[in-house]
Parts: C-alpha cells; sequence; structure tokens
C-alpha cells in the first residue's frame, strides 16, 4: 500500500507540474509550423518553440523522432525538460523522414551513405539540411546548434555526428540505437527478443498511407500474460502466418535475414563516427534492457577513432530512458538513496548544453561519470574501463562452487535438460504481454530460477572484502549439447546475506536475495562468427565465448558471487528448437529437449572473467 500511494502521489504532481508548465511556455515561448524541404525535395514537419524575448539570441536545440512531434493544434504545446525551459532555448521538434506529418518513406535504422552525391539522402543529411534551413530562417538564433534524444531519437542524434554541420555544436545520444543483430533491441547476439519486438513492431510497423497526425492502429489483440501468449503462438513462422499476416513490411524484412548481412551491418552505427567535431554527451542507463550495448558502444566507438573530440560518458542506475522518466530514486527492489535523475540533469546535460551552445559556466564535466550500484555512488574517471582495474578470473568448479583458482578434476561437468515446451522465464513478476517486457528484471531476485532443474548454479563463498566491477565482463565455457544448436544464457548475480535485516519496498525481506547484475545470451550456432552459423557436433565439448555489457557494482562485504546458466530465456528471447537451422522459419516439430553439459574440468576450465577496481 506505501508503494501505491508514492506512485498515485508521484503520479498528480506530475500532472500538476505539466498543467502549471503549459500555461509558463505560453507566456514564454511562441509556437510555429514549418515544413523544411531536404536536398531531394521531400519536406519534413518540424516545429519550433522560440522565447519571446527578442532582444536575446538562443541556441537551437533539435529533437529529431519517429513517434511525433505532436501537439499539432498551434495554441497546444508540448512538454519541455523543466530545467532546460529555464535556461531558455529554441526548442525545435521534427518528425524524420515517413513518420507522421512529413513526407518521404520510412525506413527503419536508413542506412548511412558515405560521400553522397547529388540528392542522395540518408539521417545524417537530413539533420544537417534541417540545421541550414534553422539557423538561416529562424530569428533570434545565436548559430549554435544542439541535438538531442532518447532511444530512436537517440539514434536520429548519433547520425548527426557523421558529416555534421558546422553550425552542430554540441550532441547527446541517449540510449541510442547502435546495431541491431549483435545487442540492441531486436537481437543479443543473434538471439531474437522475441516480446520487446512483436509488441513495438505491432503498432510501429504499421504502414502509414499518406501524413497524419494519428497513431498506427495496433494489429493484434495483446491480452493477458505475456509468458502464455507468445508460448501459445508457437514458432516464429506462425507471427505472419496468424497474426501479422505479412502486413509489417519490416518484420517481413527481417525474418528473412537471419545472420549478420549485409541488411544488418548497412545499419550498424558503429562503422562510421570516423570525423565527429561537435561535443559528444552519450548518456545511458545500467538497467536499460533495451540499447545499454548501444549506449556503451557508441561513447567507445567515437573514443576509438577520435582521440582529440570532445566525448563524455555518463551511465546511471536507470531503465530504458529513466533519467527523463523518473526520479531514479529507486528501480525494482533497489533504492539509491539520492534523486539520482536530478542529479544528471542539472549538473550534466544543463552544464553540458549551457557550455557548448552558451559559451556559459565552465567546462568541467569528467570524462566518464557513473553511478556505482551496491555503494550507491556517483564516480568520475578520466577513461573507461579505469585505469586501476585488472581482470580477474573465477572458475566454475564442482559442487556448484565458483572459484578464484582452477580446478583440478579431471573429468567434471554439471548436465541439465532443456525442454523448449518449458522454458525458463526471465521474470517471476507478472508481465502483461502488451507492456513489451518486465523493466525491473534486470534487478530481479532470482532465487524463482535458482530452483528449477533446467538452471544451474555456481556460488562462491562469503567475500571477506567488497569487490567492484568496473568493465565488461567475459565468459568462456566449455559445454556440450545433445542437439545441434541451443542458447547459453548467462547470469551474474549478488548474492545477499542470510542474516541481512533490510526489506525491500514492498516489505520483504532482503536475506539471500540473488540480485541479477548483468545476464546475456549466445545464440550456440553463432559462436564463432554472425555471418557464418555453425551446428554443434551433438556431445562434444565445445569452447564458446561471448561478452556480458558492462556493469560498475560492488559486491559488499559478506556477500557472495553466482552464476547462473540456463538455456531459455523467455519470452525475453525466442526459443532455440535445439537443432541448427531457420529459426525464423522453423515448425513446431523442429523442437526438441536436449541434454546440456557444462565442463569445469582440469581440460575444460569454464570461467568468468570480471574487470575489478584494484
Amino acid at each position: 500500500m506505501k508503494n501505491k500511494t508514492k506512485h498515485l502521489l508521484l503520479f498528480v504532481i506530475i500532472n500538476l507540474t505539466l498543467f502549471a508548465q503549459s500555461q509558463t511556455l505560453k507566456e514564454l515561448y511562441t509556437k510555429q509550423n514549418f515544413m523544411i524541404e531536404m536536398r531531394d525535395g521531400v519536406k519534413l514537419y518540424t516545429v519550433v518553440y522560440s522565447p519571446k524575448d527578442i532582444l536575446v539570441q538562443y541556441p537551437i536545440l533539435i529533437t529529431r523522432t519517429p513517434y511525433s512531434s505532436r501537439p499539432y493544434e498551434t495554441d497546444k504545446f508540448r512538454r519541455f525538460p523543466t530545467h532546460l525551459v529555464e535556461e531558455k532555448f529554441i526548442f525545435v521538434y521534427q518528425d524524420v523522414r515517413g513518420k507522421y506529418m512529413s513526407e518521404g518513406d520510412f525506413v527503419n535504422m536508413r542506412p548511412y551513405i558515405p560521400n553522397k552525391k547529388d540528392k542522395e539522402f540518408d539521417e545524417a543529411s537530413d539533420a544537417f539540411d534541417t540545421i541550414e534551413w534553422l539557423i538561416n530562417n529562424i530569428p533570434n538564433n545565436n548559430g549554435n546548434v544542439g541535438i538531442y534524444g532518447i532511444s530512436y531519437p537517440g539514434f536520429y542524434s548519433a547520425m548527426s555526428l557523421n558529416d555534421s554541420h558546422p553550425a552542430l555544436k554540441a550532441v547527446s545520444p541517449q540510449a541510442p540505437i547502435a546495431d541491431w543483430f549483435v545487442g540492441d533491441d531486436m537481437h543479443h547476439n543473434g538471439a531474437f527478443a522475441l516480446s520487446l519486438s512483436y509488441v513495438f513492431f505491432s503498432t510501429f510497423g504499421v504502414e502509414r498511407l499518406e501524413p497524419t497526425t494519428s497513431r498506427s492502429t495496433r494489429i493484434v489483440d495483446l491480452t493477458g500474460d505475456s509468458y502464455n501468449y507468445f508460448l501459445n503462438i508457437g514458432p516464429i513462422k506462425n507471427v505472419n502466418k496468424n497474426y501479422f499476416h505479412n502486413s509489417i513490411s519490416f518484420w517481413n524484412d527481417f525474418v528473412q535475414h537471419g545472420t549478420y548481412d549485409e541488411f544488418w551491418k548497412s545499419r550498424n552505427t558503429l562503422n562510421h563516427f570516423n570525423n565527429v567535431k561537435p561535443a559528444v554527451m552519450t548518456v545511458g542507463g545500467w538497467y536499460d534492457n533495451e540499447d545499454l550495448y548501444g549506449s556503451l558502444n557508441t561513447y567507445k566507438t567515437i573514443e576509438r577513432k577520435n582521440r582529440d573530440a570532445y566525448n563524455i560518458l555518463v551511465m546511471g542506475p536507470w531503465s530504458h530512458g529513466g533519467w527523463a522518466r523518473s526520479d531514479g530514486s529507486s528501480f525494482g527492489d533497489l533504492e539509491f538513496e539520492s534523486n539520482t535523475s536530478q542529479y544528471y540533469k542539472n549538473n550534466l546535460e544543463l552544464k553540458f548544453f549551457q557550455y557548448h551552445l552558451k559559451g556559459k559556466g565552465e567546462n568541467k564535466l569528467a570524462e566518464i561519470t557513473v553511478f556505482e550500484t551496491g555503494k550507491n555512488k556517483w564516480n568520475y574517471f578520466d577513461e573507461w574501463p579505469p585505469k586501476n582495474s585488472e581482470l580477474v578470473n573465477f572458475y566454475l568448479g564442482e559442487n556448484s562452487k565458483l572459484l578464484n583458482r582452477k580446478t583440478n578434476y579431471k573429468q567434471s561437468f554439471t548436465e541439465y535438460i532443456s525442454n523448449p515446451a518449458n522454458p525458463v522465464p526471465y521474470t517471476s513478476k507478472s508481465h502483461q504481454t502488451r507492456t513489451m517486457y518486465n523493466k525491473t528484471y534486470m534487478v530481479e531476485d532470482q532465487r524463482f530460477a535458482s530452483s528449477r532443474p533446467d538452471v544451474i548454479s555456481f556460488e562462491s563463498d562469503k567475500l571477506s572484502e567488497a569487490l567492484t566491477l568496473a568493465g565488461q565482463i567475459e565468459v568462456e565455457l566449455y559445454l556440450s549439447t545433445s542437439g545441434t544448436d541451443s542458447d547459453w544464457i548467462v547470469k551474474l548475480i549478488d548474492v545477499y546475506p542470510d542474516v541481512l535485516d533490510e526489506t525491500n519496498l514492498e516489505g520483504v525481506g532482503m536475506a539471500n536475495y540473488q540480485m541479477l547484475v548483468r545476464g546475456e545470451i549466445m545464440r550456440g550456432k553463432f559462436r564463432n562468427s554472425l555471418e557464418h552459423p555453425e551446428p554443434f557436433i551433438p556431445n562434444k565439448a565445445t569452447k564458446v565465448k561471448f561478452t556480458l555489457n558492462d556493469a560498475h557494482h560492488t559486491f559488499l562485504e559478506g556477500h557472495k558471487i553466482m552464476v547462473q546458466i540456463q538455456s531459455s530465456w523467455f519470452p525475453l528471447f525466442d526459443r532455440n528448437p535445439q537443432i541448427f537451422c531457420d529459426i525464423y522459419n522453423a515448425d513446431e516439430s523442429d523442437f526438441m529437449k536436449a541434454t546440456q553439459r557444462i565442463y569445469h574440468s582440469e581440460e575444460y576450465p569454464s570461467k568468468i572473467v570480471l574487470r575489478v577496481l584494484e
């Protein structure tokens, strides 16, 4: 009841704030709509909110979005971030090509075209042409432009860095999509993110026949709990057969591209960012199920290719876009003891745009600003991963132990049976189908999974001193399957002490809590190449290596480190039939049980490698 009251109060406060802000905005800003012509003649619908104070010149701050620049009524104003409203910018919102009121055709993650000729266009050129028009046609602008946005708008922000306009001085890609086959949204290491993709494209993928102010209508009825809904769908091929009926063009496209071919590679933004000139602040959340990969790797790629660029990274304890949509003081069963979102807005985002667009303040932001979960504090580094970090091996061992040394056993393995008809759920929480996924699964207590016979665990002794992660997590497993393909999910878990008196936000005790720190899936057939999948030789020990996204988390003294391994994570990811095949076109008869073995012997030393602060 306490938690429900808190959420109700927050809802009331937010709505009162929005009402008050709409009144203030009309007093301070004017609103104009334009159709800005791109180099190929297509016109993009653009809304400009300009400060009424015409005695001062202001920078332009743009968000390019496929999610609508509404409200379209001239007398209605959209919500702006309060900390930016008070600072005053010329706010610009634009419907991207092919969405809502803009002309043209929409292409998902439209590929970038280097060395464009004549009227060739991409998202980089659309950003360039928009900026060129704005600085020449919007009065009282100071000639400086910034672009920012979250998720898909984060992708459009990142793409503006390619062939950037000279007036573009500051860009903040926030939770940007980077690679839809390797690590963002739709696939992780080739495994298909079923519930997210299905729910998202059932509306977003609906074709727009002409410019419109209306959202697309969902083409399926999303009822009941997600686990049973997607289990009842059956194989992926049934989606088009019984639900989408070939009406979602992008779904039709990607099910024909089951490997990392040119279709996906051309949409990988990390292939670019070769000559970045604007200042960049990439922002992400440690608990972002959708684009954590994109945030981390956008920063890393720009840093690697542009050593002299102003390029900084901010990572907080947030879900997807949580810094803009919550106060960031808690997540799931965790509390962070401060308003982390407010800290970000006032001390990082505002100062970034103030300095680079207005020349106001000092340029003293750290290269790396990251929140350390476990200890609940902000840390600042000169590089990521930090210089004072080292790789530490933890080996899987006999009797479900996680060891700091190799085992000397000659023959040792742990075995389980994976059954696609009864996949391991990724969450114990009620997950309604329409919500895509349960956001808080990324810190959820894993005891619901530990109790299953198709999940195996390896646990360390109690830590005699705290251990702090700061960087990527590597997995090297020696395994076998009785099938010819399989998925391998590895979860790193913080096991709380058994004598803990703390309770979570619902009043449940946290003793023995198994908090998920990081988890990732590897589709086995892609273990050696995402481009050229290979079957397993049944029952043959095989090395499989992959990485889990970075973390900055402290396992406190008295806690334990646990590694869990399983072969399904449903319906977050689709089921693997466990035979080598094109899974998008697999039949029900292709799905079969498989005996899985994880080896932990002298010859086959399976391990997880953590980057630890010294």
